[in-house]
This record gives C-alpha cells, sequence and structure tokens, in this order.
C-alpha cells in the first residue's frame, strides 16, 4: 500500500492543479493579512471558504483520479496485491497532495505574519485540522462514488451532487425544518441535524473554539449549551474522526466485492 501511496502521491503533486490549489491559499492567506492583521477575522473569512471550497475539490479530484487511474488499476489488479491496499494507496495519495496544498498554501502566509503576533494561531491552526478532516471525507466519499458507478458523467454528477446537497440545500432544508416545527422542541434534532453534515459539524467546531456566540447560530449554541465548549469540541472531532472511518471501510469493502 505505501508504494501506491508513494506513487500516487508524486503523480498529483506533479500535477500543475495540485500547485495552483497550493497557489490560491497562498495567494489568499496573504491577501487576507494585509487587508486584516486580526487573524480572529482572517479565520472567520477563510472558514467561510474552506468549509465548502475544500469539500468540492476533494469531491472533484477523488472521483477524477479513479477515473483517469482506471487503466493503471486495472493493471495492479492483475498483480498479486490486495485490492484493499490499491484502493487505500489511492485515496491516501489524494487525500494527503490536497491536504498539504492546503496548510501549506495558507501555513506558510500565516507562519510569517502572525505565529508570534496573537494566539489566534491556535484557531488557524484549528481551521487547518478541519480543513483536513474535510478532505479526508470528501475525497472517501468521492471514491465510493466512483466505485458504485462505472460511467464518468453520473460518477461526476452524484459527485457535484453530493457536494451540493451538504453543502447548500441542506442547510436551507434544514432551516426550513426547523422553522416549520418551531413549537416542538428542536434541540436534539438539531444536534443530530449537525452531526449528520460534516461541513455543518466542522462550522460548529470552529465556532466553538473562536467562542463567537453571535455567529454561533441555532445548532452551535444549542451544540454549545448540551456539550459546553471544551466537551462539544471532543464530540466534533470524535464524529469528523468517524465521518473519515465509515466511507474509508466502505471503500475496503466495495473494492473487495467489486467485479472489475
Amino acid at each position: 500500500m505505501l508504494k501506491i501511496l508513494k506513487y500516487s502521491f508524486f503523480d498529483l503533486m506533479r500535477s500543475r492543479w495540485s500547485y495552483v490549489y497550493f497557489a490560491f491559499y497562498l495567494l489568499l492567506g496573504v491577501v487576507l493579512l494585509f487587508l486584516n492583521n486580526d487573524l480572529s477575522k482572517a479565520v472567520i473569512t477563510l472558514m467561510n471558504i474552506i468549509i465548502v471550497l475544500v469539500p468540492l475539490i476533494g469531491t472533484i479530484f477523488g472521483v477524477m483520479y479513479y477515473y483517469n487511474s482506471k487503466e493503471f488499476t486495472e493493471l495492479l489488479l492483475a498483480q498479486p496485491l490486495k485490492r484493499s491496499s490499491i484502493f487505500l494507496g489511492q485515496y491516501l495519495g489524494v487525500a494527503i497532495s490536497l491536504s498539504m496544498s492546503l496548510i501549506l498554501g495558507l501555513g506558510i502566509p500565516f507562519i510569517a505574519y502572525g505565529l508570534f503576533k496573537s494566539n489566534a494561531i491556535w484557531d488557524f491552526s484549528l481551521l487547518l485540522v478541519t480543513g483536513t478532516f474535510l478532505t479526508l471525507i470528501f475525497t472517501a466519499l468521492a471514491f465510493n462514488i466512483a466505485l458504485n458507478n462505472e460511467n464518468k458523467i453520473k460518477g461526476f454528477g452524484y459527485a457535484i451532487l453530493l457536494w451540493l446537497f451538504l453543502a447548500i440545500i441542506y442547510d436551507g432544508l434544514f432551516l426550513m425544518s426547523l422553522v416549520l416545527f418551531e413549537d416542538y422542541p428542536l434541540d436534539k434534532l438539531s444536534l443530530i441535524g449537525s452531526m449528520l453534515n460534516p461541513i455543518d459539524l466542522s462550522r460548529t467546531l470552529i465556532l466553538l473554539k473562536l467562542d463567537i456566540s453571535a455567529l454561533l447560530g441555532y445548532t452551535g449554541a444549542v451544540f454549545k449549551k448540551f456539550f459546553g465548549t471544551n466537551f462539544g469540541f471532543i464530540i466534533s472531532f470524535i464524529i469528523l474522526t468517524i465521518w473519515v472511518i465509515f466511507p474509508v471501510l466502505r471503500i475496503v469493502l466495495k473494492s473487495k466485492k467489486k467485479d472489475f
């Protein structure tokens, strides 16, 4: 698996899109620091960008890499290699390369300008951690979609639909349900609803750490009320970890049963 991971990682690191992804975050970090010296405000701005853009990039890259390397994958399947090792290696190669582009792209300007100037650097570190979690989650979901669909158009369509649903449609439906059933106790429903969406959960995790009550929203306020800041912080991390584990396990199981 390590050899496949290494090959996939360096294959993607040679791709121009990895450099574009890295350059985008590098430029974004530099611009935010020049426009605003307050790292806390920069973290909030970056949060709004990352929780939408990172899942989209992870989804597209995951699906695209699977389909583009399909012939090479079939060649590997003809070798005495475990199927799980092949697909886990490819998945980790994609996820780690994207995570590195994100961490280095944002990390370089923030280390240069803000590491020793403000305690907000720890909030920024949390932003990188949640961004990495979202990359791992949505890349795994993309591989699951690609494994289930031989047709490229369907695979890309379902992948974009998944991102669109979790990033935009889910929030709208959730807010509508809260408005329609406002006469009923909805605290537990809002907790479960936020846990079922890694994007919402990541946003809540960052806002709990920043402790900005005005931006927490209903679900964030309920999260803080039920679990408190520290415990809610831990619960959020555990659920995000579960969001990573289950899609990865499904990649392993699906790859063993799939007829290539």
